[in-house]
């Protein structure tokens, strides 16, 4: 039986996707990570970091320097929300899902926003380039909402 997973190449990245169990991932090799780390501006929130993928769209999948791998949420990026991955990663073991090929499930409003995961008007599929803004931008907006009222405490 041969490999049942995607690999596309988008944005001059090679992206492996696929269903794991009930998690659909987005994988990246070594120098994707690297360069993907730095587009997020993963550096800025997580020191020592870097993303490996996506785990469920709403999680990334994370790598310590010693490949210990995390999950932590795409917004917010902070390390009080991490927790381990829980399983082994198989590129070859992911099952293809042309439903969902290159594209990446966004919240409209993200949930630490109080957006609502269960309505369909708060959610759209976005490429690659588009999540990396959109992380961003929220992230920002997080630490700028969240840095008063930590002042206050």
């Amino acid at each position: 039986m041969t490999a049942d997973f995607i690999a596309i190449q988008k944005d001059g990245l090679t992206m492996i996707e696929g269903w794991h169990g009930e998690d659909y991932l987005i994988l990246f090799d070594e120098t994707e990570a690297t360069e993907l780390s730095r587009r997020y501006d993963i550096g800025k929130y997580l020191a020592g970091y870097k993303i490996v993928g996506l785990q469920g769209w709403d999680d990334f999948i994370v790598a310590t320097t010693n490949s210990e791998l995390f999950t932590i949420p795409t917004v917010p990026i902070d390390s009080k929300y991490s927790a381990p991955l829980g399983f082994a990663i198989e590129p070859s073991q992911l099952q293809s899902d042309e439903r969902f090929r290159g594209r990446i499930k966004w919240y409209i409003k993200p949930i630490a926003f109080g957006g609502d995961p269960a309505s369909d008007s708060n959610m759209t599929w976005v490429n690659l380039e588009q999540h990396v803004e959109l992380v961003k931008w929220w992230n920002e907006l997080y630490q700028t909402v969240k840095a008063p009222s930590e002042e206050g405490k």
